[in-house]
């Protein structure tokens, strides 16, 4: 898929993905969860689906995995913080997508699902990490979500701010090599501008 073909189908299929963004900020809303304790939590998933938005081409296959792509930036964190299960989010993708679309788009959201633990180590493990790299699109959409992490504690001053923008300058080499996989196939892969992009932002 060219990158002229990539937003061209972001375009053709607009008003399923705006549907999608409403829905994942009101599913957020529903359970009161806040960015930052500041920002409704849509406000981080918008991030997110931008960074899909403006690097997907340089990893989107085809057209039909568009759609279930974006449907996973804005609900990559359904699981983890908004009371889902795996089948919830599911039966949540086959409301704009087919079964196999529904699936794939289920299993990055999965994929992107901390593991159950005390610390941020434990919740981000290998087995967390292995999830990603075996996923299909899965290790470019948590490049998206670092991104947009990074993003705003290094454009904000407050202390939580600050502290998270030294625990991601610090863990970014090691969070580069644990989300990067060695399959050939494109969809696995990580956009170098996009990586550039962190690095610049993490140096500023």
């Amino acid at each position: 898929m060219t990158e002229k073909e990539y937003y061209e189908s972001l375009r053709k299929h607009a008003e399923v993905i705006d549907q999608i963004r409403e829905s994942a900020h009101a599913l957020h809303e529903h359970v009161n969860q806040r960015y930052d304790k500041i920002h409704p939590y849509g406000f981080h998933l918008d991030m997110v689906a931008d960074g899909v938005r403006k690097y997907g081409y340089a990893v989107c296959d085809n057209e039909a995995d568009v759609v279930p792509f974006l449907f996973a930036a804005f609900y990559h964190d359904s699981i983890e913080d908004a009371r889902q299960t795996y089948n919830d989010v599911m039966r949540t993708a086959k409301r704009w997508m087919d079964e196999d679309q529904a699936r794939q788009a289920t299993e990055m959201v999965y994929a992107l699902t901390n593991e159950k633990g005390r610390t941020r180590a434990e919740r981000a493990n290998d087995k967390y990490y292995q999830g990603i790299r075996e996923t299909p699109y899965a290790p470019m959409l948590k490049l998206a979500d670092r991104l947009a992490n990074i993003s705003y504690s290094c454009s904000n001053t407050n202390e939580s701010n600050a502290h998270m923008k030294q625990v991601y300058q610090t863990e970014l080499p090691h969070f580069l090599t644990a989300i990067r996989s060695q399959r050939a196939d494109k969809r696995f892969s990580l956009p170098e501008e996009m990586i550039k992009e962190i690095e610049r932002i993490c140096q500023g």
